[in-house]
């Protein structure tokens, strides 16, 4: 049994500390005393500390007694809550997807001799995990991914909801999108390319481009075409892109009435509202992660696909389990396998001899089920 300290006691945070109190010691903390309220009635053995992570400078006080630290913080704050934890001097999973580069990290982490997996969720996640694992067999050319969290049942009109603050799915809505082509980086702005694709068991969705490849663009340089895009229900992008060409995500402040204010902010506050998950509301997550290419002579296309939907009797949503369990079975991995310091991407992890299987078990045992289909090439 080791002792664990959870950063965030939101959605993720949540499905994370209850998942790993059954086999080690947890602690979580958070500013939101309802959150960790939640979470203590639902496992009085799980530890709260009602802290504000983001105005604290030095964590070594509150990390000293632990083995392992995972941040499920908010994307906005991950970058510099990950820089505090290495600081302390911890070992840490990370799933707060942030959007600074965190390789920029490697050096302090080595510095602290400690080591940071990073991108421990789903998508980003998951999918860099099978791709590193496919990697290792054979001669790579080809990787896609398409993945989305949505509700079963639609909302006019952004037919929309989300786990993850609004501000951190603008930010994904408004930065550049890079996919490689070619060998190439090629970058387009988010949003772009949207077409539609039939989703096995779920239907026709829309597909566009966001910033998903993050890691891989450095450490999947050797493959020639790699491209991720989100998944929403048909019309969703259109609406998102009326809000962004109109200024309303635009980051340059506004002043009405003397009052000076940012337009993405307030456009984030609202949406808030609109995006967020009702009481007892299902959803669904689905992904399909696609790897072609040369094995043992052969030109082969592994196609990995996964659809998990709330689970009613535990009330996880699916974008909480399968972003949550992921890292909750990567941190049972590193917990059992000494990694090297420094930022160690998943589909570096992935590479590891046994890792991808023991991922892959360990979320099997908790319903959530990778089926994977491999076809050979003409």
């Amino acid at each position: 049994m080791s002792k664990i300290i959870v950063f965030g006691a939101g959605l993720i945070g949540r499905a994370i500390a209850l998942d790993l109190a059954a086999e080690h010691q947890i602690t979580c903390v958070d500013l939101n005393k309802k959150a960790l309220a939640k979470i203590e009635k639902e496992n009085a053995a799980v530890n709260t500390v009602n802290f504000d992570l983001s105005k604290e400078n030095n964590y070594s006080e509150l990390v000293k007694d632990f083995d392992l630290v995972i941040s499920a913080m908010p994307g906005y704050l991950g970058f510099n809550t990950l820089k505090k934890i290495l600081l302390a001097g911890k070992n840490v999973v990370d799933a707060s997807f942030f959007p600074e580069n965190c390789f920029s990290l490697d050096h302090l982490a080595k510095k602290n001799n400690v080591f940071a997996v990073v991108d421990c969720g789903l998508a980003p996640g998951m999918d860099n995990i099978i791709l590193g694992y496919l990697d290792t067999k054979m001669e790579v050319n080809k990787f896609e991914c398409l993945v989305g969290g949505l509700p079963v049942k639609r909302h006019w009109p952004f037919n929309f909801r989300s786990l993850f603050s609004p501000i951190d799915v603008l930010q994904e809505y408004t930065g550049p999108a890079r996919y490689v082509e070619n060998g190439e980086v090629v970058e387009r702005e988010a949003l772009s390319d949207c077409e539609l694709m039939d989703i096995k068991r779920v239907g026709t969705l829309e597909a566009f481009n966001t910033d998903g490849l993050r890691t891989l663009i450095k450490t999947m340089d050797h493959i020639p075409y790699m491209k991720e895009k989100t998944l929403r229900y048909p019309g969703h992008c259109e609406y998102i892109q009326v809000l962004k060409a109109s200024g309303f995500f635009s980051t340059e402040p506004l002043e009405l009435n003397g009052v000076e204010f940012s337009p993405i902010e307030v456009s984030a506050r609202i949406l808030q509202e609109n995006w967020k998950m009702a009481n007892n509301e299902e959803e669904f997550t689905v992904v399909r992660t696609t790897i072609e290419g040369d094995e043992n002579g052969k030109k082969r296309r592994y196609i990995y696909r996964m659809l998990d939907k709330t689970d009613r009797k535990s009330k996880h949503s699916s974008m909480a389990r399968s972003n949550g369990y992921t890292a909750t079975a990567v941190t049972n991995f590193v917990l059992q396998n000494k990694l090297q310091s420094g930022i160690c991407a998943p589909e570096t992890l992935g590479a590891i001899d046994g890792a991808f299987k023991f991922i892959l078990d360990y979320l099997e045992h908790r319903d959530i089920h990778y089926r994977a289909e491999e076809t050979i090439i003409d």
